[in-house]
């Protein structure tokens, strides 16, 4: 791993704590920004000269709030910071933080942040995509393609956002019960994105951290909600999907298929927990759209065998979900259980209307090409991988669409372009 490697992975594990806690210093969202990215540039000149911190949160707080010490001079309510010679033996400054972090339970800053992000005058794609931004520090580019929109698209929605925020009346204080539960579903929507991303790009240990941060936050919000049934499923979701990450690549970094994975690497630990807090959801009798892809997901994690997947009842609970939350993602998903219960014919058909709503969507495209091989329409599934392999969002997607391509150009001889 190169420097820029491990700097970028501590920066982003310690984002949300980081800037959570600048938010609360500064109390103006653009400020805390700057402030954590000044500490962010001071980290790529410091780090790989004298090492990683031994708190890297805490590193990234104290610099950043050093950073933006005139314009906290300026506000009579805060105590200026000493100047940059005076922390610049860490040593000496580090554990104060991490004692004040801890004094004034940082976690809760992370808390306060997404609900910032999520504050109830924007529209809810508004508040999820700062919040990736935000607290997760996605880029545009992945956020967009978390959302199926172009770029410019998403950067207008996000420089929007941050302009009502700072025109608005935004509480910096802790949340409140009736504020957390306002909130719920926008930040709840936000973590599962976050941890897709981590998710899709488990390959990139710097995209991989997203995954467990995800579950983090989710874990914070369960201590917070003990007795709702949704954040029981969407950690339980989590949990049950991040317990296979272990056998979802091979030592070459290429993507194993669920049905090829060895079960033996998945977490049993994650799974008996994420199973445990789906049977306590499902006893609250309020289903939701988490604990449907929960349910789902305990599905795959009970099978001890891939002949063992209960694909009827996949299907079922898919086709539930569709009824209660229309999605051309759902009904892709919903596709791979037909063709198990149905066949490749029967999933075909359901997923064509969906062309020209997810033709930028690399999954289309690889699920398109999968089931047109398996009725040999070679031809036609080589052009539907070439698309796939177009929008590939990692170098692990393009190569496991190259396996199939290889496959067809060595049964029919056909010949590359």
């Amino acid at each position: 791993m190169t420097d820029l490697d491990w700097i970028e992975a501590a920066i982003t594990a310690a984002r949300p704590q980081a800037v959570g806690a600048l938010l609360r210093y500064f109390r103006d969202l653009d400020a805390a920004e700057e402030a954590f990215q000044e500490a962010c540039l001071r980290a790529l000149k410091s780090w790989p000269r004298n090492g990683p911190p031994r708190d890297a949160a805490a590193w990234l707080i104290l610099v950043g709030r050093n950073s933006g010490v005139d314009a906290v001079r300026k506000q009579a309510r805060l105590t200026a910071l000493p100047d940059e010679a005076a922390i610049s033996d860490l040593d000496d400054v580090e554990d104060g933080v991490v004692e004040t972090l801890d004094a004034d339970h940082y976690r809760d800053d992370v808390l306060r942040l997404l609900f910032i992000c999520c504050h109830p005058d924007l529209p809810a794609t508004q508040q999820i995509a700062l919040a990736l931004r935000i607290v997760s520090g996605l880029t545009v580019k992945q956020i967009a393609r978390a959302f199926l929109v172009s770029e410019a698209a998403m950067e207008q929605r996000i420089t929007r956002a941050k302009a009502r925020i700072g025109a608005g009346d935004a509480s910096f204080e802790t949340p409140g019960p009736i504020e957390r539960a306002e909130r719920f579903e926008a930040v709840a929507a936000m973590l599962y994105l976050v941890f897709n991303e981590g998710y899709s790009g488990a390959a990139d240990p710097a995209r991989a951290g997203l995954a467990d941060e995800a579950i983090r936050l989710s874990r914070l919000l369960l201590r917070l909600f003990k007795t709702e049934p949704e954040i029981m499923g969407l950690t339980a979701l989590l949990l049950l999907q991040h317990a296979r990450s272990a056998a979802r690549f091979d030592a070459e970094g290429q993507v194993i298929l669920l049905e090829d994975q060895d079960r033996s690497r998945w977490s049993r630990t994650m799974i008996a927990e994420g199973l445990a807090l789906v049977d306590k959801a499902v006893r609250h009798q309020r289903p939701g759209v988490y604990q449907i892809q929960a349910a789902i997901a305990a599905l795959h994690a009970r099978a001890a065998t891939p002949a063992d997947t209960d694909w009827p009842q996949i299907d079922r609970l898919y086709a539930a979900l569709e009824h209660m939350q229309p999605s051309p993602v759902v009904t892709l998903n919903r596709a791979v259980a037909v063709s198990k219960v149905a066949g490749p014919e029967k999933a075909l058909a359901l997923i064509e209307p969906l062309a020209d709503r997810l033709a930028n969507y690399f999954h289309f495209h690889g699920l398109r090409g999968g089931l047109l091989l398996q009725l040999n329409r070679q031809a036609e599934a080589r052009t539907a991988f070439d698309r796939a392999i177009a929008l590939a969002g990692t170098p692990a997607e393009a190569a496991h669409i190259r396996t199939h391509l290889d496959r067809i150009l060595k049964e029919t001889g056909l010949a590359a372009e």
